[in-house]
């Protein structure tokens, strides 16, 4: 995993950032640091990639397919303890059987989020439980899924009037797409199948 950075990136001025997906006007509004896990879990001889179907209770992205994460909050020390904090919460992951390899370029989003990808090898010691307030579903995808070019098409959505596209991943009955989908398709170019840093 040397292709990942040994550190968060730390977040430009704000008129420097370019959305994935441009929603509305944010005018002057500060964004918002947060941070996502994406965990490679340890089963048998090889890894998957640990995704969450958020609660559709929830009043944003409900019933969407996410990466544990959140918020990264004033008093979490960076961005690997706020997203190893909120995978905490959400699907019960123990912090000791997290093994931090390092980080993924930031990502920018229309909502006004900045998000770091913190990237971490885990060897869970019991199952992953949802936390119901927040995840209806937790499942796996094996990583040879992910690296397999043929596990990829677009998503098309139509947004006040605008075309929306990001990559998509249909496993199992989940449907990956958005943010969550980029993310992993960039961990698979950058990190998985791309060229190491300094080649």
């Amino acid at each position: 995993m040397t292709r990942l950075l040994p550190a968060a990136e730390p977040m430009p001025d704000a008129a420097d950032l370019v959305a994935d997906f441009v929603i509305s006007d944010l005018g002057n509004a500060v964004p918002v640091p947060a941070a996502v896990l994406i965990a490679l879990v340890k089963r048998g001889m090889g890894y998957n990639v640990l995704y969450t179907e958020r609660a559709t209770a929830l009043r944003k992205h409900s019933g969407q397919v996410a990466f544990p994460g959140g918020r990264i909050d004033p008093e979490d020390q960076d961005a690997a303890y706020a997203a190893l904090r909120e995978a905490n919460e959400e699907v019960a992951l123990h912090r000791d059987d997290a093994d931090v390899l390092g980080y993924m370029p930031y990502y920018y989003t229309g909502t006004n989020y900045f998000i770091t990808p913190v990237v971490a090898i885990v060897d869970p010691r019991a199952p992953f439980v949802p936390n119901p307030g927040e995840v209806d579903d937790v499942f796996e995808v094996p990583l040879e899924t992910l690296i397999d070019e043929n596990s990829y098409s677009t998503f098309r959505a139509v947004f006040r009037g605008k075309e929306r596209q990001s990559w998509q991943i249909d496993h199992n009955g989940h449907r990956i797409w958005g943010i969550t989908a980029n993310l992993t398709r960039r961990f698979r170019d950058s990190v998985l199948t791309g060229p190491s840093n300094g080649s």
